[in-house]
């Protein structure tokens, strides 16, 4: 892997949210936000939850606009982001998340204020509407043509639009006549761009990385992240997802996802593609459906066998968190004392935790008497050496020690 040049990228991540969205820290504020993504090593972030009529609040009070749509805390920018929930019936159910990223707060106050014609958006941070998916990208043009809407975690099964659970099989199933409207989509942890390579339909589409973070903490903020080349507006952004032109993007390894296999948390049980068709889909333990997982759900959709690379791909950095391969290293949990020690020690050193994972070399970190099991996770972490057991159901993969996994390259 060559060092990657930071001076040259802006590391993104969209996909938050505040302390207003369920299940999420109370703790979030934009002062721990930019904190914590300063630490992680990422320069820029969506607000999140725009739609919050509390956060927009704090977002309009706290942040300073530079007139080309990024919004600064002190010298960290955002640019104004959000999640939609679209729960409606076309034929049979149909359930989408979708991520928003807006030009301005004048056009954010636009689509709150059409929102308001539909619902209420004051009980959560992501807020649930009954509006077909070529509906709302049909009002959202009518507001402003420089709105992004990017399917979210697009493969998870209840709220992914390829999901098992979904309704749609397709983007031009939901989206219809507004299709060529919806530039990207967001690979969620439980999937990759090697898996969505796969899918024809998505060949002129940007693949992109977020977070999905529900805390600010940096084993969750930017744990997925897309690198864009540097620019100082929002126009320079939304156009390196129109035209596919950003550097490439930050995933886990999609078994560490919650929904990688297929599965039932309460039976305890989780299987591979293979297995879930030897069994017809069904539980053995309970003899109920299984949840089918991202893993099954690609097999099912792609027209591009596994290892299908088209002309344009982007690279990916396949990477676990920091305080995973330090936990697993020390044999202690993601948030122990002893974890956040260490890591604690690593940033001070080395900087950030993105330029720790990437960049830094084994001579300096073993120059600085780094713990040599770290050294050596690091470095596997790089080269795709450590393998995940897969999430499923809900729960995360669990990275193990002992056993290789080959490289995507």
């Amino acid at each position: 892997m060559n060092k990657i040049n930071f001076d040259n990228f802006l590391f993104g991540d969209f996909h938050i949210h505040s302390r207003y969205s369920r299940a999420c820290s109370t703790n979030i504020t934009i002062e721990n936000l930019v904190k914590w993504a300063k630490v992680k090593g990422l320069n820029l972030l969506g607000t999140g939850d725009f739609t919050h009529p509390l956060w927009l609040k704090e977002i309009k009070e706290k942040l300073t606009d530079n007139g080309k749509g990024f919004y600064y805390y002190e010298d960290f920018p955002f640019i104004i982001s959000g999640e939609i929930s679209l729960i409606y019936t076309q034929g049979h159910g149909r359930r989408i998340h979708l991520v928003i990223l807006v030009p301005n707060l004048e056009v954010a106050d636009k689509i709150n204020s059409y929102l308001d014609t539909k619902g209420k958006r004051d009980y959560d941070g992501r807020p649930i509407f009954k509006i077909p998916g070529d509906e709302f990208v049909k009002e959202m043009m009518n507001i402003s043509k420089e709105i992004e809407i990017i399917p979210a975690h697009a493969w998870t099964p209840w709220f992914g639009i390829f999901g098992s659970m979904s309704g749609f099989d397709s983007l031009k199933e939901c989206f219809k006549e507004q299709f060529e409207n919806v530039h990207a989509i967001e690979t969620g942890m439980s999937s990759d761009p090697e898996m969505n390579w796969r899918i024809e339909e998505l060949k002129d589409k940007a693949i992109v990385s977020f977070s999905d973070a529900h805390s600010f903490w940096p084993f969750r903020l930017g744990r997925e992240a897309t690198i864009f080349n540097k620019t100082d507006s929002y126009l320079g952004i939304t156009g390196q997802i129109i035209n596919k032109s950003f550097f490439g993007t930050i995933e886990t390894d999609p078994a560490y996802g919650k929904y990688h296999w297929s599965g039932h948390r309460l039976c305890n049980f989780s299987c591979s593609p293979e297995e879930a068709k030897k069994l017809n889909e069904i539980c053995p333990v309970c003899g109920k459906p299984l949840v089918i997982g991202v893993d099954s759900r690609v097999n099912d959709l792609a027209l591009h066998e596994k290892g299908y690379i088209p002309k344009d791909a982007k690279p990916f950095f396949r990477i676990l968190p920091l305080h995973e391969l330090i936990s697993l290293a020390i044999g202690s949990t993601l948030e122990s004392k002893a974890t956040w020690k260490k890591y604690n020690n690593l940033i001070e050193i080395f900087g950030n935790e993105f330029n720790i994972l990437l960049n830094v070399s084994k001579e300096e970190l073993a120059a600085k008497k780094v713990d040599e099991k770290i050294i050596d996770l690091i470095l596997k972490n790089r080269e795709e050496k450590i393998k995940v057991k897969p999430g499923y159901d809900g729960e995360y993969g669990k990275a193990v020690l002992g056993e290789v996994q080959g490289k995507l390259f």
